[in-house]
């Protein structure tokens, strides 16, 4: 196994510069960040970064993307992959020279979990981890060269991640394990005092992982950027850990080869349940860009989750050439993505905690750093994201099947994916819902949705059918073999 921790940048990988702030009333208070991620041994790249961040909190700038800066796109306007089955040759031709990079750093803490999200079991034992596995392994096999996968952790989850890649016992896997390389980590900023913050009871909580935009910033200070280019590897597809819809599609990755594109985005049409996900839109200087809703002024929300005026959805499937990523890095240096700051609390289980801002950045963004850029319209079932235990439950379900390692939607499925909303007082952590799927989940494959509202516990071969609301105001069991819809009571 390659692994690669984040290092510190040669001076051929960064332009020189000066280690001081550049703002000028922020020069001596950004001294305290600077002397903190040294410590912490953070490469001198990455402190100018987050100085330059840092400078947008002093001068007081929010991040904020205005609608008078942007206009809509239209899945017209995009090339949709059903439309590109003539690339699928070349996309085979150039599949060597692909890698998949799994964004692994989630600890799945919207689900009530302290470890890595990869590490829940999804379709009996297998885990999101050994799914991946699997597919890398498959890609391995048709491809040949060297395992085509590496994952992304962060500081929390990757001793865990190497402990159970460790574990794995298939002689495949022993024998072929993917390159892991460490986000980085930004420390925490006082939004009182604009100041390092402190934590003595828990000096980690300090820290926060920078988002998904740092994957770049990473690539390079690991040294895994040069590695994969080094073994061949030129053509990244970039997704997260929990998303199984996300498998190499030869389609899209001969279109970039082809067209020699430094950068795609994957996108599909938004949904009511996509509202709050970040957008695509079209910068008025005419190049693409992703707004998310954090970068979106209070006052137009509204505007933001209007998904006829803003109608595609970044998927954060998203694929980059490295030979241009290299190169745009060696002529300006690490990737200044838009700032995004979080207002968080220190200790994010503690609301009376001292008031923070956590620094982040999204890898979309990327999609205006490189000229010529696109995005890709795609299918639905490229995006099986699991965020919360509603998501779980309908993957777990047999609304999805596993096929030689790729996730799918179920053929005997009557309707799209099911809606599925639990009462977060009995469903929200993890092990709340397997306390009440003792025998696995429901039958889903004839329901369009299913609302639970109180604390239900399912038996053996229970079937849920069309639009299914279950009410209860206790403890409620529904017996084995018990076939379901409508409004029950319970």
């Amino acid at each position: 196994m390659r692994v690669f921790p984040s290092g510190t940048m040669t001076e051929q990988q960064t332009p020189a510069a000066d280690d001081s702030p550049r703002a000028g009333n922020g020069q001596t208070a950004f001294a305290p960040f600077a002397r903190k991620m040294r410590l912490h041994g953070l490469s001198e790249g990455l402190i100018r970064l987050f100085n330059s961040y840092y400078d947008e909190i002093v001068a007081r700038h929010t991040g904020y993307l205005h609608e008078a800066e942007l206009l809509p796109v239209s899945a017209a306007d995009l090339p949709h992959v059903d439309s590109l089955e003539s690339f699928r040759e070349a996309g085979r031709q150039a599949a060597r020279q692909a890698v998949v990079i799994k964004l692994n750093g989630g600890l799945g803490t919207s689900m009530g979990m302290t470890h890595a999200k990869s590490l829940i079991p999804v379709f009996g034992e297998m885990r999101f981890l050994d799914i991946i596995m699997q597919q890398a392994l498959l890609q391995q096999k048709e491809c040949g060269g060297p395992l085509p996968l590496a994952l992304m952790n962060s500081f929390s989850t990757h001793e865990e991640t190497l402990q159970a890649l460790a574990d794995i016992r298939e002689e495949d896997c022993r024998q072929c394990t993917p390159v892991c390389f460490v986000q980085h980590k930004f420390p925490k900023v006082s939004r009182r005092t604009l100041q390092p913050v402190s934590y003595p009871q828990s000096p980690d909580m300090e820290w926060n992982p920078p988002g998904h935009g740092d994957l770049y910033a990473s690539l390079v200070t690991s040294g895994v950027l040069d590695d994969l280019l080094s073994h061949g590897r030129r053509y990244a597809f970039v997704s997260n850990s929990d998303n199984l819809g996300a498998v190499l599609d030869m389609r899209i990755l001969g279109y970039m080869a082809g067209n020699e594109l430094p950068f795609i985005m994957e996108v599909a049409p938004r949904t009511a349940s996509d509202k709050k996900g970040g957008h695509l839109a079209q910068h008025r200087d005419g190049g693409l860009i992703l707004r998310e809703l954090a970068q979106c002024p209070p006052d137009e929300t509204d505007a933001f989750q209007d998904i006829r005026r803003y109608g595609l959805f970044n998927t954060n499937n998203l694929w980059a050439d490295l030979h241009a990523l290299k190169k745009r890095i060696e002529e300006e240096g690490l990737l200044r993505l838009p700032v995004i700051l979080n207002p968080k609390t220190v200790n994010p289980r503690d609301k009376s905690s001292e008031p923070v801002w956590q620094v982040e950045t999204a890898m979309g963004a990327g999609i205006s750093m490189f000229t010529g850029a696109q995005a890709v319209v795609v299918n639905r079932d490229r995006f099986i994201p699991v965020k919360k235990c509603s998501d779980l439950l309908a993957v777990m379900s047999d609304c999805f099947a596993l096929n030689q390692g790729t996730v799918s939607f179920s053929p005997e499925c009557r309707y799209p994916t099911p809606q599925v909303t639990l009462d977060d007082r009995y469903y929200d952590h993890y092990d709340k819902l397997l306390q009440r799927i003792p025998y696995g989940p429901p039958s889903l494959k004839e329901c369009s949705s299913l609302t639970i509202k109180g604390d239900v516990t399912f038996g053996r071969n229970v079937v849920i059918r069309g639009d299914t609301t279950i009410t209860t105001g206790g403890t409620s069991h529904i017996p084995d073999n018990t076939e379901l819809e409508g409004e029950v009571i319970l």
